[in-house]
């Protein structure tokens, strides 16, 4: 037990080291200062905006922002739609694999498009190392760009500046950050026995004369991109917690890594841009106590085991179902709660076979979208939140409501309401509908409270581009991957699109200086004020789900039926 909890507090802190010197380099990138890579990327960017007609001095409007963004997702979704599609035509198909169905190819299109990267396939069998890596691969470097550039926009925005060039950002975002770091870390996934390879399936004749089929191939690339732009697709079915994805404990811990830098490294992003170091810290060890407390929820209830198992064997045992030995359960629930909170989806285990308290923790910090987010739109949702607390607590106590000086007024609120209030309605709606047929559109495995899990945590999974699954469900039908397509849709771009003409209006506003009756949010009170409002609008907008979830499961484990 207690080697288990020093594993967490080790990477934990090498996150707290790492990511303040990250979020100044990510900083001096956006705002175009000199940074260690610029003779290396200088040219090549140079002949990117030269191909692309792209001028580097251009600032854009918010509507020309949002045409380039959804203009260029739906170019790239239709090719990689065309690929995917075509892959028995296509070189780099070792393993000879033809078309998938219909629908299988649309929602792993959006999926991966939207940086949900939710699969309803088997990796292995389904597409070719060329639809995994040109197709797949590319949109995950891309649709992680897109949420870093609408996050830098959204900072800059709050503060004033324009918004700024979506192809520059999210060119910057691509080789100066996501293709370094993926490079760096993809050699050391090799070094440590991930294969990159792009030979097919291996057939091996076994000891006793059957054959083998040992799935293969460029997994280290795919796998690193996966992590560090929070991603999730795996290479493989069974995704990190397939030894080719992820061998042995030092991988786990450079994958765990992986997920959660950029999004905690923003926050300390955000710091630079405003020249307020101290709220960003304040802000960031907020967020990180959340984080504690729930790897802690998590890592009580499954230190104390299932207790039926318990019972019926005489002993206390911690619950291992659904585990990699290698990792222990320290470093599956660590895994579990940094993948929900920062969007990723990757899993190292079987979450459907978390205990209460860790399916409770992994749904709150989906339904939360900011204990650290998505790839930079988790950032701006940690700022919604802010806003909204800065607007409630001034009005409370008589104090304008404004955030750098900047009014929070009726337009700011409705932008506000559209972002909290599009999350539950494409959670909740689909879920209903599904738990209302259950023979002919669920596919629940695990009737009961379990069964309610499957369902919501399928649709916040796709609603906040998270991609995991608990994986009982049978979600590969044509119902599963056409709502679950709606949901991800809508909860990409309806934010994206509304966080931006928000930031666009704070950053028309007249800067007031800060007097006597200014709101200070740089304090210690106010930051837990902040945490309290947050949590309580999670908790108060999906309550009855949780209940009738994970809380009421763990009700009926605990008395023993």
């Amino acid at each position: 037990m207690g080697q288990g909890f020093l594993q967490i507090a080790l990477t934990l802190c090498i996150v707290i080291t790492i990511t303040p010197l990250l979020g100044k380099y990510i900083a001096c990138v956006f705002m175009e200062e000199s940074t260690i890579l610029d003779p290396i990327m200088n040219p090549i960017e140079t002949i990117i905006y030269f191909i692309g007609g792209i001028s580097r001095d251009e600032k854009m409007s918010v509507g020309k922002y949002i045409r380039a963004l959804i203009s260029i997702n739906l170019i790239m979704g239709i090719l990689v739609y065309l690929l995917i599609s075509f892959q028995g035509k296509l070189p780099i198909n070792p393993n000879n694999l033809g078309m998938p169905t219909w629908d299988i190819v649309l929602h792993t299109t959006v999926s991966f498009l939207t940086n949900t990267d939710q699969q309803h396939y088997v990796g292995e069998t389904t597409l070719s190392h060329f639809s995994q890596t040109a197709a797949l691969g590319f949109l995950m470097f891309t649709s992680a760009g897109t949420g870093l550039a609408v996050g830098i926009a959204f900072i800059r925005g709050l503060t004033g500046k324009k918004l700024g060039n979506f192809y520059i950002d999210i060119t910057r975002a691509i080789t100066r950050i996501l293709l370094p770091l993926s490079v760096i870390g993809a050699i050391a996934l090799i070094a440590l026995d991930v294969p990159q390879t792009l030979e097919g399936t291996l057939v091996v004749e076994t000891l006793e004369g059957a054959k083998q089929y040992i799935a293969r191939g460029p997994v280290a690339g795919f796998e690193m991109i996966k992590l560090l732009g929070n991603n999730g697709g795996g290479f493989f079915a069974a995704n990190s917690a397939h030894p080719f994805e992820n061998p042995n404990g030092a991988t786990n811990l450079i994958e765990i890594i992986a997920m959660i830098i950029i999004p905690a490294s923003l926050i300390h992003t955000y710091g630079v841009f405003t020249n307020n170091r101290k709220q960003s810290w304040l802000l960031f060890w907020m967020v990180f106590i959340i984080f504690v407390i729930l790897i802690w929820i998590a890592s009580v209830g499954e230190l104390q085991g299932n207790p039926i198992v318990n019972q019926a064997l005489d002993t206390s045992l911690p619950n291992l179902e659904g585990k990699e030995q290698r990792f222990g359960w320290s470093g599956t629930v660590l895994w579990a709660i940094t993948t929900t909170a920062t969007m990723s989806g990757a899993v190292n285990g079987m979450y459907d076979s978390l205990m209460p308290q860790g399916l409770f923790a992994a749904l709150l910090t989906l339904l939360g979208q900011m204990m650290w987010g998505g790839q930079g739109t988790g950032t701006a949702h940690l700022f919604i939140y802010l806003m909204v607390t800065i607007f409630v607590t001034g009005l409370m106590v008589g104090r304008t409501p404004e955030i750098f000086g900047r009014k929070i007024e009726q337009k700011e609120i409705f932008f506000i309401s559209i972002i909290l209030l599009i999350h539950p309605l494409i959670v909740l709606v689909p879920s209903a509908i599904a738990l209302a047929y259950p023979t002919s559109l669920s596919g629940i495995s695990n009737p009961g409270f379990h069964g309610i899990s499957q369902v919501v945590y399928e649709y916040a999974s796709a609603a906040t581009n998270n991609g995991s699954g608990l994986e009982g469900l049978q979600d590969n039908t044509l119902w599963w991957n056409l709502s679950s397509s709606v949901s991800i849709i809508l909860g990409r771009y309806i934010p994206i699109i509304v966080m931006l003409l928000l930031a666009d209006s704070m950053s028309r506003k007249v800067s007031i200086p800060q007097g006597l009756v200014t709101l200070k949010t740089n304090s210690f009170l106010f930051t837990f004020i902040f945490a309290c409002v947050t949590i309580l609008l999670a908790l108060l907008t999906f309550f009855p789900v949780l209940v009738l979830g994970p809380i009421a499961e763990g009700f009926k484990l605990a008395s023993g039926t």
